[in-house]
């Protein structure tokens, strides 16, 4: 049975079974049939309906009520949008990707290469993420390592890594990853890292996140000031045609004051104020559904105290 699920050196035959029939529908109507859906759960699925609602209520205070539905509305079809388009992924190459996805701030990316030390993508769940890196490789000729949680379902699992895996990245399991990474940087990598999911206070430091403490994962910091490796912001956004224009900024200056606990704090809180910029811009593009503050500082042995702004 356990070959059924997997085979060595590919993917297993219910996995490519699943992926090809899903591909049977067009791209189009697969849109169409799960953005209808995610209307459907914004409608019944009263517990991320709630979870969303919180979260806006805490980073756009100042917005009516009826604003903030909408935001959350557009949050559940932004989901059901990304994982139509995320099964098309093997389909997408060199012929085709413009169709569907480019990108600026190439410069940013080719000067970052350039010192030999490694770069990490600061992103987050943020418009089609998954395409974002799925593209890369594609439009750069160069493959990414992006962190990942792996799923529970062992087939749910082997299918999500097969598309994020199709273009040519490859995947890092999260779990004890520091040392990994560190061998990936120094070789002149490159890392993709979502930093905009909460984390238990033991794993994070408690930083400003829409005037609101939210205990955000340390590791991008340690890296970038254990390596110097490049931090360069990647964010997409969705176009009036339905492709997504993918930019690439230019590198975030690294804080360095000489204590090492105090440069962790300062650039988590830093990294975190640009994913928030670009979360305040377009609020429809980021992933409610999460609830980034459910670590409060309280539960720490030792906080230090946020308060609004």
């Amino acid at each position: 049975m356990k070959g059924f699920f997997k085979r060595e050196g590919g993917q297993s035959p219910v996995q490519g079974f699943l992926l090809s029939a899903v591909n049977w529908i067009p791209l189009k109507v697969r849109i169409w049939l799960l953005e209808g859906l995610s209307q459907l759960l914004f409608a019944t699925d009263r517990r991320h309906r709630r979870i969303a609602e919180r979260n806006l209520a805490v980073a756009f205070g100042k917005k009516t009520d009826r604003e903030r539905t909408q935001i959350a509305r557009s949050a559940f079809r932004n989901m059901g949008r990304v994982m139509a388009e995320f099964s098309f992924t093997p389909r997408l190459n060199e012929e085709n990707v413009s169709q569907y996805v480019f990108f600026e701030g190439g410069e940013n990316f080719h000067r970052a290469r350039e010192k030999g030390n490694g770069i990490l993508f600061l992103t987050a769940h943020f418009g089609n993420w998954e395409w974002m890196a799925a593209t890369f490789p594609i439009w750069f000729r160069c493959p990414c390592h992006v962190i990942v949680r792996p799923l529970d379902s062992r087939l749910l699992d082997g299918i999500v890594e097969r598309l994020r895996t199709c273009t040519g990245n490859r995947t890092v399991p999260k779990e004890k990853s520091m040392g990994r990474i560190l061998r990936l940087l120094r070789q002149g990598e490159l890392v993709g890292v979502l930093l905009d999911q909460n984390v238990s206070w033991q794993e994070g430091v408690f930083v400003n996140f829409f005037g609101e403490p939210a205990c955000t994962n340390t590791g991008l910091a340690l890296l970038a000031l254990k390596t110097g490796a490049s931090v360069l912001p990647v964010f997409n956004f969705r176009q009036a045609d339905g492709r997504y224009r993918v930019v690439i900024g230019p590198e975030i200056p690294v804080i360095r004051t000489g204590d090492k606990d105090t440069d962790v704090e300062k650039n988590t809180e830093l990294f975190t104020s640009v994913i928030e910029r670009y979360v305040h811009e377009y609020p429809d593009h980021w992933f409610w559904l999460h609830q980034r503050w459910k670590t409060r500082p309280w539960q720490a042995k030792r906080t230090k105290g946020y308060g609004k702004s």
